[in-house]
């Protein structure tokens, strides 16, 4: 039987409709933002505010906090590709199991191999007997404060202050302290949560807790590890099908054999996206109502570019411009499910923008209101991206 055919504008709708960027599909509130798309990455902090106040009408700062750090209906946390997420509390246990569970492993073993170049303990078992003591009076330092910051960490647990030596045979040889990389492993494991920020919304250092003491069951009861992949699959695909296996893997970070087992295990529907194979879910291969027209900003690192990896169907000619060399955006202008520009904010702090097709009049002066409702939005705080992308750079200057 022939595969259904879901052309470039189908797709572009659904991201209108299914990512609440379309006026009449905007979310509630933070949280059913967060889950419209999975996750929210959160590798720069001001990602995650930004990507829920593009998708949720009168959002303020105050209330992505109160989700994060009061009410806890969202929580950061290591994820798919070892990047961090703020991921609908309630499906963190997914993510952790089929994710976080094979990344902690990974870097557990990296870790202990680290600990041994640098001469810690005299070969990798009793680098590992090391590691595993000073996580769990690491540990235990967290409990007896209920939260901290690295620094007090590292003032109850000295060991927390030996080095590592990296890349010695490089110009760019470090010795960063262990402190790091044991809070990582900690969080990897369930163990910890990162907190409040210590200093505004945009700052990357947090106070850690007990995942215990963050929520009233920790991390909560994990699916089984196929389980968990199955689970996180339907979501993806939910949100951003049609996708490929190539697109699925890649953000997952799973291998071949792991991608094409859950996507078996969901019933994935094969369809046609203009002569490669896609998926969707069952009964998700039907065309979807037009929407509006409409017209977004969205940060950098925003869930919806970052969601494929073949980025062409709605970016275009454009990668040059807005991501960066590791394959990361920049902040970028939408419209109708395509990207058509870049936006920046020079030190005055206004956004300013630079399209790069030609949308026509009404949409270039949609356009122009949105940058005049984020410059008022942001209120005179310059948000400047962790990666940035050439035109980010370009509009951030004078």
């Amino acid at each position: 039987m022939a595969r259904i055919e879901i052309g470039v504008a189908e797709r572009r709708r659904r991201i209108g409709r299914r990512h609440r960027l379309a006026r009449a599909w905007q979310a509630a509130d933070p949280v059913q933002a967060a889950e419209s798309l999975v996750v929210l990455h959160a590798t720069d902090p001001a990602t995650v505010h930004l990507s829920i106040a593009a998708r949720v009408p009168g959002s303020e700062v105050v209330g992505t906090e109160r989700a994060l750090y009061d009410d806890r209906t969202l929580i950061r946390m290591l994820g798919m590709r070892r990047t961090v997420f703020v991921v609908p509390t309630p499906f963190a246990p997914v993510v952790q199991a089929a994710c976080t569970d094979d990344i902690a492993i990974k870097q557990r073993k990296l870790l202990v191999k680290h600990l041994a170049d640098a001469g810690i303990a005299e070969d990798l078992d009793a680098c590992g007997t090391w590691l595993r003591a000073v996580e769990e009076s690491t540990a235990t330092a967290l409990t007896l404060r209920g939260s901290a910051t690295a620094q007090e960490l590292s003032a109850d647990e000295p060991r927390l202050r030996s080095r590592l030596s990296m890349a010695t045979d490089k110009s760019y040889a470090t010795q960063p302290y262990v402190t790091s990389r044991v809070l990582f492993q900690l969080a990897a494991e369930g163990r910890i949560v990162r907190g409040r920020p210590l200093g505004t919304w945009l700052s990357g250092q947090h106070q850690w807790s007990p995942a215990e003491k963050w929520l009233p069951d920790g991390m909560g009861s994990k699916p089984a590890t196929e389980e968990a992949r199955t689970l996180l699959a339907r979501a993806w695909l939910a949100s951003f099908g049609p996708g490929t296996e190539a697109d699925l893997r890649w953000w997952t970070g799973w291998n071949l054999g792991q991608t094409r087992k859950a996507l078996a295990a969901v019933e994935a529907v094969e369809v046609d996206l203009d002569g490669v194979i896609g998926y969707v879910l069952p009964g998700d291969d039907a065309p979807e109502p037009e929407v509006e027209p409409w017209v977004a900003f969205l940060p950098a690192l925003d869930p919806t570019p970052m969601g494929w990896k073949d980025r062409e169907w709605y970016l275009g000619e454009h990668k040059a411009k807005l991501f960066d060399t590791t394959g990361n955006i920049g902040p970028s202008v939408w419209a109708d499910g395509r990207i058509v520009g870049g936006w920046g904010q020079p030190e005055s702090g206004e956004v300013r923008y630079q399209l790069l097709d030609d949308v026509g009049s009404e949409t270039a002066a949609a356009i122009d209101a949105e940058a005049d409702r984020w410059t008022t939005w942001l209120a005179g705080v310059r948000v400047t991206p962790r990666f940035r992308a050439p035109l980010e750079k370009s509009l951030s200057q004078g």
